[in-house]
């Protein structure tokens, strides 16, 4: 039912993940209703999740505009399932956006395989990343990603490997000018998150920790099979698909060195990830065994929803 229902783009899998997510959203939400006093904080949380269900169109876009998989919606229904073992991205504002940020980035990277306005492109690329850095200072790895699409594509032009300096010192003049003008400490409260930290104790309950132990192993899955495969893609796709692995690593990479380090952390691995696992979802021939390893997705990532509310 599953596979078949998202096995083709259809509207209805957004509306099916818009209200899916809404319900699960809102019901994170109302753990404490303090929230629901004040008009500001609630313009927040209607501004989160748009920001999270933007991403699925982003996503989606992405993903079939350079032809990452069939036409399906396979994608964005595992990044909805991935989202939910992890409910703390709920209540972490700065993930979410700088994850909607870096989405953009990724789009502007993966469309460098047309070799078309190639340093506009480096440029939206590089500013994205830098913006989104300004909500998560380790963002700023995802700027490796840029540099190997440059190697991948373009980098005979001396001009492309500077075009992403000029992009930070875009960033930084407006980010100084933001925090003269409003005076809200950006400059010094990004300052503060220059940490790493590798203390990995950090669960609040066991329920946390299983939902990390569920998504290594469906990661490690997904990435395993799909890097084997990338020499199976046509030529022509294939720094594509690499460009999607190496995100995946920065994604992991961006949650091991965050300082005070919890789950919501691993989002921006998400996108990449859900990208391969519709990949190997799309190899399952079976269609019972598709439509179990999906069930069993759905079942695990809600269950570890509510055991983590």
């Amino acid at each position: 039912m599953i596979a078949s229902v998202f096995s083709k783009t259809r509207p209805i899998n957004y509306l099916i993940l818009g209200i899916i997510t809404l319900f699960l959203y809102g019901l994170y939400q109302f753990k404490e209703t303090s929230w629901t006093n004040d008009g500001w904080q609630i313009a927040q949380k209607i501004g989160l999740f748009l920001f999270l269900f933007a991403s699925y169109f982003l996503l989606n876009f992405l993903t079939l505009k350079n032809n990452l998989t069939k036409s399906n919606n396979y994608t964005i229904l595992l990044f909805s399932i991935f989202l939910f073992l992890f409910p703390l991205i709920f209540k972490t504002p700065n993930v979410i956006i700088a994850n909607f940020l870096l989405l953009l980035a990724l789009r502007r990277l993966i469309s460098l395989q047309n070799l078309k306005n190639t340093k506009e492109k480096i440029f939206d690329a590089s500013f994205w990343i830098f913006v989104a850095t300004l909500f998560h200072f380790w963002c700023i790895s995802f700027i490796i990603l840029v540099f190997i699409s440059i190697i991948f594509h373009v980098s005979g032009n001396y001009k492309n490997w500077i075009i992403p300096i000029l992009a930070l010192f875009a960033v930084a003049i407006l980010s100084v000018l933001v925090d003269l003008i409003l005076d809200n400490n950006l400059i010094s409260d990004l300052y503060s998150e220059i940490n790493t930290s590798f203390n990995f104790s950090y669960f609040e309950n066991i329920y946390q920790n299983i939902a990390l132990a569920v998504f290594s192993s469906v990661a490690l899955l997904f990435f395993s099979t799909q890097i084997t495969e990338v020499q199976n893609k046509p030529l022509n796709q294939q720094s594509t698909y690499k460009k999607i692995l190496f995100a995946f690593l920065l994604g992991v990479l961006i949650y091991v060195l965050s300082d005070h380090k919890n789950n919501s952390y691993l989002i921006f691995s998400l996108a990449p990830l859900a990208i391969l696992g519709a990949n190997f979802i799309e190899t399952i021939k079976t269609i019972w065994m598709k439509e179990t390893t999906l069930y069993l997705l759905v079942f695990v990532s809600i269950t570890m929803f509510l055991l983590q509310l």
